[in-house]
């Protein structure tokens, strides 16, 4: 019987073929021959088994195995006969009817679209700029002094930005409710850690005084069993503590690293970290925009298949990621459906640059690698042997070899489409929007 592909739809294909019964028994005998000249077996001596006792022990397996080498092999030689690209795995069938002789199989599989990059040069793609001045550096410090702001305990009322521990607990109908009481809970006021109409209550309270407020829960709070309701909290303030932000002298600068405590000099290592990080969360920004871009420009069929293991790769790391947390699956129950646009969008996205890839030459040069790892290597205090252990480690080198592809392509990306710069605000960048 002659292997036939059939069409199912633009990407879904089903190969019938057939596999002839002699070879396969053929097969068979030639493995159980080569298992009896070793295999041990009570009674026997090594290599003395008699061949049916291996077959009746072994058979089965054996055939099973030899019957899906044999499909596998039918599969593969198929499918490169007919220059198909085989996206995700086949589902294979074993069919009743078939030819005398034969066992015949159908392999239902999808295949990798022809994709026809889109005309990029209508495309308006936004380059995000920013130049780290003095005032960036100023904002930056200002953020290092309130990360050791340091607190002193006072005998006056709670205001905004000072430090409580208080005692609380809460009811609901006269009812105490699941995480409604704690002890020594620590927050500073205005930080929004807390509800709201539960930190105004705690504003203008000293330590040692108590009182009872209340406390409306949004309609949206995660705990649904409170979501919504009105509760009465007991609360007592056990501490008050006033923050005082360090000065910015030879002390402060000593603090951040610079061993002489000159205020200079850390103004210009501030500046060089800020610098960097700025650039990279630019590149990160102009990234997404120049994406974006590809996905506007180029439309694509996807497998169903590679959306699938897309989408069941997102939640392994998902579940990783929350069990690193030390949260419970169970408590927090996630699927493949949860991240299947995103799922499309990346496999899209990595059809798309792949075909960039290849029609432009767009793959990373090793002069290129080398830059991006001296690059990274600069924020250590001896560059020249982390460059050294990189190129060490082929796993952590393939990195940097990935993003050397994606620059090779935003800057491709960047020479077809429409770019235009606009200027962005530190506190917005810094601040992680997008």
């Amino acid at each position: 019987m002659q292997n036939t592909i059939e069409n199912l739809s633009a990407l879904e294909r089903r190969l019938t073929m057939a596999v002839p019964v002699a070879e396969i028994d053929k097969r068979v005998d030639e493995r159980l021959k080569k298992i009896a000249r070793t295999v041990r077996m009570a009674g026997f001596r090594p290599g003395k088994v008699p061949l049916k006792v291996v077959a009746q022990q072994y058979g089965p397996q054996v055939r099973s195995e030899v019957i899906s080498d044999a499909v596998e092999k039918a599969f593969t030689d198929a499918v490169q006969g007919q220059n198909l690209r085989v996206a995700g795995y086949p589902r294979i069938e074993h069919k009743d009817s078939g030819e005398e002789g034969n066992l015949e199989f159908s392999a239902t599989f999808e295949i990798y679209p022809e994709i026809q990059l889109g005309d990029l040069s209508a495309i308006r793609v936004e380059r995000p700029a920013l130049t780290v001045g003095d005032a960036e550096v100023d904002k930056t410090i200002e953020a290092l002094r309130k990360q050791r702001k340091q607190f002193d305990v006072v005998d006056t009322a709670g205001a905004a930005g000072d430090r409580v521990t208080i005692d609380f607990e809460g009811t609901i109908d006269g009812q105490p409710f699941a995480g409604g009481k704690g002890e020594n809970a620590v927050f500073v006021l205005g930080e929004g850690r807390m509800l709201a109409d539960l930190e105004a209550g705690v504003i203008g309270m000293k330590a040692g005084e108590s009182k009872t407020i209340t406390v409306k829960f949004p309609d949206d709070y995660h705990g649904k069993e409170v979501a919504g309701k009105a509760a009465a909290f007991a609360i007592k303030v056990n501490k008050v503590e006033h923050g005082r932000l360090p000065e910015v002298d030879a002390d402060f600068a000593k603090s951040l690293g610079v061993a002489d405590g000159d205020i200079a000099k850390m103004r210009a290592e501030i500046k060089s970290n800020v610098e960097r990080e700025v650039k990279q969360r630019l590149g990160a920004r102009l990234k997404t925009h120049v994406m974006q871009a590809l996905l506007d420009a180029t439309k694509v069929d996807l497998p169903k298949s590679l959306v699938d293991m897309e989408a069941q790769r997102l939640v392994s790391a998902a579940a990783e990621d929350l069990k690193a947390r030390g949260l419970k699956l169970e408590d927090m129950p996630i699927g493949p459906q949860m991240f299947e646009e995103q799922a499309r969008r990346r496999v899209a996205l990595g059809l798309i640059m792949g075909e960039c890839i290849r029609k432009h030459d767009l793959g990373a040069k090793p002069q290129q690698v080398r830059a991006l790892v001296e690059e990274q290597a600069e924020s250590y205090e001896q560059p020249g042997e982390v460059v050294k252990w990189f190129y060490s480690q082929p796993e952590r080198l393939a990195e940097f070899e990935g993003l050397a592809v994606e620059q090779n392509v935003l800057d491709w990306v960047l020479k077809q489409a429409k770019v235009e710069d606009q200027t962005v605000s530190f506190d917005e960048l810094m601040g992680g929007a997008s």
